[in-house]
C-alpha cells in the first residue's frame, strides 16, 4: 500500500512559519479527508488540521487562527501553512488520507499513514 509523502518540516524561530504538503500516490478517491497529525510525548495523538473532499476544515483548538488547510494543486495534495509557530508546535507531523466522517478527518485505523516530517520550533 503507498504511504502519503510529507515534505517541508524543518527548523524555525518561535514566530516564524513552514509549509507542510503531503501528496498521496496510488488509489485515492475525491471523497477521501486528508490530514495532519501530530503526536508530542506524553500526549495523545492529536488531529491537527484536516480537510474533506468538498472542502470542509478542521483546525484543533491550538493551531486554530495559525495554520491554513487547503488541497491542491491536485486532489490527491494537501497543503498545511504553518504561521506564528510555538515551541509547543515541536513534534513529528503526519499526513493521512482516507475515508472520514462528521469530523472532515480520516478515520485512523483506515487511512493510510505518511512516515512523518519533523517540525522544531527553537530560538
Amino acid at each position: 500500500q503507498e504511504k502519503p509523502v510529507e515534505s517541508g518540516g524543518g527548523l524555525v524561530q518561535p514566530g516564524g512559519s513552514l509549509t507542510l504538503s503531503c501528496e498521496v500516490p496510488g488509489e485515492f478517491r475525491d471523497y477521501y479527508d486528508i490530514g495532519w497529525f501530530r503526536h508530542v510525548p506524553g500526549k495523545e495523538r492529536e488531529g491537527v488540521s484536516c480537510i474533506s473532499g468538498s472542502g470542509g476544515t478542521y483546525y484543533a483548538k491550538a493551531v486554530k487562527d495559525r495554520f491554513s488547510i487547503s488541497r491542491g494543486p491536485t486532489k490527491n495534495t494537501a497543503v498545511l501553512q504553518m504561521n506564528n509557530l510555538k515551541p509547543e508546535d515541536t513534534t513529528i507531523y503526519y499526513c493521512a488520507a482516507g475515508m472520514g466522517g462528521a469530523t472532515k478527518c480520516p478515520y485512523p485505523s483506515l487511512a493510510k499513514w505518511g512516515q512523518g516530517t519533523p517540525v522544531i520550533v527553537s530560538a
